[in-house]
């Protein structure tokens, strides 16, 4: 029986010292996803890394130790990336339905860029700035175009994100009799999880073709263009890994083609998903194992209230994220199981007939590629069963980078009314 390991760590030792259910994250993993992409793509396009997919400071803070700029769309997010090291130059704040809060917090920064998402926010913007210097924003553009490959479309349809791309020259030019804002550049995005390198290089092209338009037409200053992203992972039996080195290839001759029209212009390219996921393995421990009419049930300490993504959201509908036995790892895997979490719902399936060795009580268990949307998207609460603890590798080491959910932390936060 062969357990696995992390930077020769025994997952069973982690496991021991930190608890179950715990999301693992390998430092090593974050830094070869990134350097690779850093060394491949053209350096005129900046990486920054959309807290969103994993919002945990530690894992951030990786990778803005690596390089990587900073997307983020909360006011926890502004502040969780200046904790990790993010400089106000290398952030962006971007997102449909901004408070006055967040707003006030980005000027008060001083981040690169404010991503504004309608006509009416960019008038609000402007109001709470009023007597200050004027803040630089760019323009969210809801392009015209279409796209094909994406996981989830965010673009090129009606969507409440950004400003329809044909609406585009009527607000520049209401922005440009605004005192509080300064119209530098535009950002697009147009979905996520695209696996085939050519939509991608298509996206961007079509992204900076725009942005020549605005430049060409309302006379703005591009002084940044963000060409969004949206690189995949593979999850599932039937997918293949991004080719980055073909998007490389492709790519590169796009961003040199502007770059030399545009030599001033910052490009972004936000990642999300791609830089976390493999990095990530959420870990369970088997508590049960039984039959019911002829399936086999494993149930574990930890399900869909930790990993929502697994259960079927979207394209995920009905097919597993690869899981494998973290104890057994050289046996064959022979018994078709349903892996389960402890909730009372039927919809806590992690796994429907994964394949798995012979599964024992107490054995661990990694459903793998899960470094991005793990606990943070997902139904924490329910049951009251609270975040799983988080733990990064780094140089060999382990280290608690979220502490458990207590009862404590969980009772805590609520209030009895007292009863005369």
């Amino acid at each position: 029986m062969t357990e696995l390991s992390v930077q020769g760590l025994p997952i069973s030792a982690i496991a021991e010292e930190f608890g179950t259910p715990l999301y693992l994250y390998d430092g090593d993993v974050l830094t070869e996803t990134y350097t690779t992409l850093r060394r491949l793509l053209h350096p005129a396009l900046e990486l920054y890394f959309s807290l969103k997919a994993n919002p945990n400071v530690s894992v951030c803070a990786e990778l803005v130790a690596l390089g990587a700029g900073a997307e983020v769309s909360s006011d926890i997010e502004l502040r969780t990336a200046a904790s990790a090291g993010a400089g106000p130059e290398s952030t962006i704040f971007l997102g449909p339905g901004k408070s006055d809060d967040e707003l006030r917090a980005c000027v008060d920064a001083g981040i690169r860029a404010i991503v504004v998402e309608s006509e009416s926010e960019l008038l609000r913007l402007d109001r709470l700035v009023a007597n200050r210097a004027p803040v630089d924003v760019l323009l969210r553009v809801n392009p015209s175009f279409t796209t094909k490959g994406s996981g989830l479309s965010m673009g090129g349809k009606p969507r409440q994100f950004g400003i329809d791309e044909e609406q585009v020259p009527a607000v520049v030019a209401l922005a440009d009799n605004l005192p509080g804002v300064r119209v530098r550049g535009l950002h697009a995005y147009m979905g996520t999880r695209f696996l085939d390198p050519a939509d991608v290089v298509h996206n961007t092209s079509q992204i900076l073709r725009m942005a020549e338009e605005l430049h060409r037409e309302c006379g703005v200053e591009l002084n940044t263009v963000d060409v969004g992203g949206g690189l995949g992972v593979a999850y599932f039996d039937s997918e293949k890994d991004f080719d980055v080195e073909a998007l490389a290839s492709e790519l590169n001759q796009v961003v040199a083609q502007f770059v030399a029209a545009h030599p001033d212009t910052r490009l972004i390219m936000e990642l999300g998903r791609y830089l976390v996921a493999r990095a990530g393995t959420y870990v369970v421990r088997v508590r049960d194992v039984k039959q019911s009419r002829g399936e086999t049930f494993v149930i574990a300490d930890g399900g869909t209230n930790h990993h929502m993504a697994a259960v079927g959201v979207g394209s995920y509908v009905k097919r597993n994220f690869p899981i494998r036995s973290l104890t057994r790892s050289d046996e064959a895997a022979t018994e078709p199981c349903t892996i389960t979490g402890p909730l009372c719902t039927p919809n806590d399936v992690v796994g429907k007939r994964v394949q798995l060795p012979p599964v024992a009580i107490g054995d661990l268990l990694g459903v793998e590629r899960s470094g991005a949307y793990g606990p943070t998207a997902s139904p924490v609460q329910f049951l009251s069963h609270g975040y799983p603890a988080e733990v990064l590798v780094r140089d060999g080491v382990a280290h608690l980078v979220r502490h458990r959910d207590t009862a404590d932390d969980l009772l805590g936060r609520q209030l009895l009314i007292e009863r005369q």
